[in-house]
């Protein structure tokens, strides 16, 4: 029977991946660098890192880098693999419970059902789990690969998944797996993750690259407790579709039939930059052994945000970092990185 752990359960690392372009960050390259460091230092503060670089000359660059930031190397081991992109959680392998055993999943990532180039990204899951010495499975329903993001998926290791509508459900706009309905998506998360109840909220937040990613917008912080991401300024495109998803949370049930705490986080103020809106959130946190590392955005409601999320993880390090920067990428903290559970 596999089991897809809650975020928080103890990890042997986490999965990042190096930038060795400036295509996902126009114009902003040589900040982006920095910021991973700074990320990295942080994540080896309590845990390894298994980072992916697109070559040997790369590596040997990012050692420097990390060298320079005074970071641990011993609790960084490298992967070269060249990728189109930096963003571990939709492209990287999940990592399941099937037994006592582990089992790295391969959710046959294309690009979002948006972007074409994603041929060097697709082959992320098996070389990970190569490295890690874990079997690789293919997903698969009814024959045919199923297309899934780890974005997409929020669990509390207990068998209740949130996901969003907007994102795995829409007909027409990035469409992951054609015809599928809400049943379909359920019999996947049955057999691949062990769950046993959904939480299906509507849209996601303005600027969103993904169309809908849950892990904008709703995230356990423990077995019963969700916090969700709210917006006041009923001006602002987002403040609706967060009001619905925070009635649907606030009727919704956990897989022992109990009601779920509901948390609400706000909203920093809108982002704007070259022309576009971006999914800035405070709910793309990153849970690691004894802390959380969560993205700001030099903005009043980042202490705010911080002391929520403080209360919610009480035997945790809360420690913001500036995702500004990372934040023209259309994501941050998590959808960067992928847990590797023990």
């Amino acid at each position: 029977m596999r089991r897809f752990p809650a975020e928080w359960e103890k990890q042997q690392g986490i999965l990042l991946c190096f930038p060795h372009n400036g295509n996902d960050w126009p114009g902003k390259y040589q900040a982006i660098q920095w910021a991973f460091v700074e990320f990295i230092k942080k994540v080896t503060t309590y845990e390894s890192v298994f980072l992916v670089v697109a070559n040997k000359d790369l590596k040997v660059k990012v050692e420097e880098l990390l060298t320079t930031a005074h970071v641990n190397l011993e609790k960084v081991s490298f992967i070269i693999h060249k990728t189109n992109r930096s963003w571990m959680r939709d492209s990287g392998p999940i990592i399941v419970k099937n037994g006592t055993k582990r089992e790295a999943l391969n959710f046959n990532f294309n690009g979002w059902a948006k972007y074409s180039n994603y041929q060097l990204d697709k082959h992320v899951p098996q070389k990970i789990s190569e490295f890690l010495k874990i079997p690789l499975t293919q997903a698969t329903y009814k024959g045919k690969p199923v297309v899934l993001e780890g974005g997409a998926l929020e669990v509390n290791g207990q068998g209740t998944l949130i996901t969003s509508e907007e994102c795995l459900l829409h007909s027409s706009i990035q469409v992951r797996n054609e015809g599928f309905t809400k049943a379909d998506y359920e019999a996947v998360f049955k057999e691949y993750l062990g769950i046993t109840n959904v939480i299906w909220v509507g849209d996601g937040i303005l600027g969103d690259d993904t169309h809908g990613h849950i892990d904008d917008l709703c995230r356990f912080v423990n077995e019963n407790t969700i916090v969700t991401v709210v917006e006041f300024d009923t001006k602002i495109p987002n403040y609706k579709p967060l009001q619905d998803n925070l009635k649907i949370l606030q009727q919704a049930s956990l897989e022992n039939g109990e009601k779920p705490t509901i948390v609400t986080l706000p909203m920093p103020s809108e982002i704007k930059f070259d022309g576009l809106s971006l999914p800035a959130s405070y709910a793309n946190f990153l849970i690691l052994n004894n802390c959380v590392l969560v993205p700001t955005f030099n903005d009043a409601n980042d202490h705010i945000a911080l002391n929520i999320l403080s209360g919610c993880f009480p035997d945790r390090e809360i420690i913001g970092i500036s995702a500004i920067d990372l934040i023209w990428g259309f994501g941050t903290l998590h959808c960067l990185s992928q847990q590797i559970p023990v």
